[in-house]
């Protein structure tokens, strides 16, 4: 794999992502949210800092998180990141997964170029794990990113949750497994 622990940048275009950021707003009259709750972190969180938080997480003082590499948290400290779970493939290639505060978790995309799409639509990793909001503004400039760096690719939100799901029916047992 070519990014190693130690490289510890963000890829490419999730760089790209962040130099623009998220945004996200109450609106106390309408008791709703606009945007999406989402901060993408500068680089990979430190394996170190993955390690305390995991342990945190699932109760479990023998896990260390070490097959995650996060990228991104929420308000309510959801974590978001990539999940090593094809031996052979780069980090842009491996499955993008949350993990909720409240302790849910699922795989959101299929790889970095889907979690792309994913946000051109409107939705960040929170809104995606829930059923998709019919209100979410399509984002231009994570269109451009989108279409630069996974071209041909854009799908609705709901297939390509589905669709990496599918792929990976297990990783709600592999996490509950590890949950104390």
């Amino acid at each position: 794999m070519t990014d190693a622990p130690e490289n510890l940048a963000l890829p490419t275009a999730l760089a790209e992502v962040a130099a623009i950021g998220f945004t996200w707003e109450w609106d106390d009259e309408t008791d709703e949210a606009r945007g999406c709750d989402f901060e993408l972190y500068d680089h990979l969180e430190d394996p170190a800092r993955t390690a305390w938080w995991f342990r945190l997480w699932t109760g479990n003082p023998d896990v260390d998180g070490s097959q995650f590499r996060f990228f991104g948290t929420t308000g309510s400290g959801d974590y978001t990141g990539f999940w090593l779970a094809r031996p052979t493939a780069r980090l842009t290639d491996q499955p993008i997964v949350h993990l909720g505060s409240e302790g849910e978790h699922e795989v959101l995309a299929g790889d970095l170029g889907d979690l792309l799409w994913l946000f051109a639509a409107g939705l960040g990793p929170a809104e995606a794990s829930t059923e998709p909001r019919p209100n979410a503004e399509p984002d231009p400039a994570f269109r451009a990113i989108a279409e630069r760096h996974a071209p041909g690719r854009q799908r609705p939100p709901e297939q390509i949750v589905a669709a990496a799901q599918a792929e990976f029916p297990h990783f709600q047992d592999h996490i509950a497994a590890l949950i104390r």
